[in-house]
């Protein structure tokens, strides 16, 4: 009778044991598979996009500034017409199409968010976006008495928020495959 007992009981411990193991491997598959649609799907794209937009700004500063580094919207005298019309060009082909990705990557992927409200500064990114889109339209238009958008943009902390975003998950996918973490 306790033979009966006895493997009945290690036949139910090993069922409820087994039944946790695959539950946790369950989450654990689970929570790769957000991780990695965060990477492929959100942080990745942002990250790529705000580091590209960045370096392409820092290439049109070295470009077209004025002596000893100055932006033409920052001091006087005020931009030449030539500065002008080479801002609009760079603006509608390079700039405005990096950041109106970035707010259609937040738009579009707000659910894979790692914060459980959406952060005030990717809000922010947003209203710059519709700002150039106006400034934009009105280019478009023949009105050149515009050429900044109404919200500054946020470059540095929207590109420290896609890093620190992009480098968070990678350390918690490769905790999830069994990797080292990286440093």
């Amino acid at each position: 009778m306790i033979a009966v007992v006895v493997t009945i009981g290690l036949a139910f411990v090993g069922y409820v044991v087994t039944y946790l193991n695959g539950l946790r491997l369950s989450q654990r598959q689970e929570r790769l598979a957000r991780v990695n649609r965060q990477l492929s799907d959100f942080y990745g794209p942002l990250f790529a996009l705000t580091e590209a937009n960045s370096r392409t700004f820092c290439a049109f500063v070295e470009r077209h500034a004025r002596p000893g580094g100055k932006s033409p919207f920052a001091h006087e005298p005020p931009p030449t017409p030539e500065e002008l019309t080479e801002w609009r060009l760079w603006v509608t082909t390079v700039f405005l199409p990096n950041i109106q990705a970035m707010r259609d990557l937040v738009i579009k992927h707000a659910d894979l968010l790692s914060e459980p409200e959406m952060p005030p500064l990717l809000l922010h990114l947003c209203a710059h976006v519709s700002g150039y889109e106006i400034t934009a339209a009105r280019w478009a238009q023949g009105h050149h008495n515009q050429h900044l958008s109404v919200v500054s943009f946020p470059s540095e902390e929207l590109a420290a928020y896609a890093r620190q975003g992009f480098s968070s998950l990678k350390n918690e996918q490769a905790r999830l495959l069994g990797q080292r973490q990286r440093t």
